[in-house]
């Protein structure tokens, strides 16, 4: 497990689940902790140094985004993708993040266009250098940033609980540099289109990059088959894993 550094789990105010779940999830995303591992509570605990409540907390939020399953008296183990909860998350994204770029369209001024495009001159050079782990954060931050242009803020928070799944199939795709040059392509076309007030320009740009995903979804699996639950598979993941969690 190639995990990444500690956080200082004493030097924010930032509550200690919050911080858990942030790092855990972010490991999870990017494969350094594998779908079908087991997490411990008690080593995670020891390893963070602090007790088990916020771990186990940090369980539970993991639980309600998909990607770990709580097994009562068993422990908690890191899900396998499952392609339709990626194909849910994708559908949910189109219809919040086209609307945000036609809004961004009509209503961005030049200082929140200026932030976007700080963000787009980072992910050229992240690209140029081959740092996907980078191109993934500035991918994330391009979207966020376009939406607090656009002054719909609270909607990038809405598709951040709804696409952990899809962020470890984006994740897998970005590890090759071809995918993230049309990642950058898209990127700059939606930007463009937003930067002209056609909004409805905006929109489609914007779906043409979150319909890439249905394209590569089908050869990833095909390539890592131990990643992802068979088809038709439901584990209960969402939902009632979170449930049993906050029950156990």
């Amino acid at each position: 497990m190639d995990l990444l550094p500690l956080p200082e789990m004493a030097s924010s105010a930032e509550p200690i689940a919050r911080r858990l779940v942030d790092w855990l999830r972010h490991a999870i995303v990017t494969m350094r902790i594998r779908p079908g591992e087991k997490l411990s509570e008690q080593d995670l605990a020891r390893r963070f140094g602090v007790s088990r409540q916020p771990v186990r907390e940090a369980f539970i939020k993991l639980a309600e985004s998909g990607l770990v399953r709580v097994l009562p008296q068993r422990g908690t183990l890191v899900v396998k993708i499952s392609l339709e909860a990626v194909e849910d998350a994708r559908f949910i994204r189109e219809a919040i993040e086209c609307a945000v770029a036609a809004e961004a369209a009509r209503r961005a001024d030049q200082r929140a266009l200026a932030a976007v495009r700080a963000c787009l001159d980072d992910a050229a050079a992240a690209l140029a250098a081959g740092d996907s782990d980078h191109f993934f954060s500035l991918d994330e931050e391009f979207h966020q940033r376009l939406a607090a242009a656009a002054g719909r803020p609270n909607s990038w928070r809405v598709v951040e609980e709804q696409k952990a799944q899809m962020d470890r199939v984006r994740y897998l795709d970005m590890s090759d540099s071809i995918p993230m040059k049309t990642v950058m392509a898209q990127h700059l076309a939606i930007i463009a289109a937003v930067e002209s007030g056609d909004a409805r320009a905006a929109e489609t740009a914007m779906r043409v990059h979150l319909t890439e995903i249905l394209v590569s979804l089908p050869k990833l699996a095909a390539r890592w088959p131990d990643l992802f639950e068979p088809l038709g598979f439901d584990g209960g993941a969402r939902g009632s894993a979170g449930m049993r969690a906050a029950g156990g």
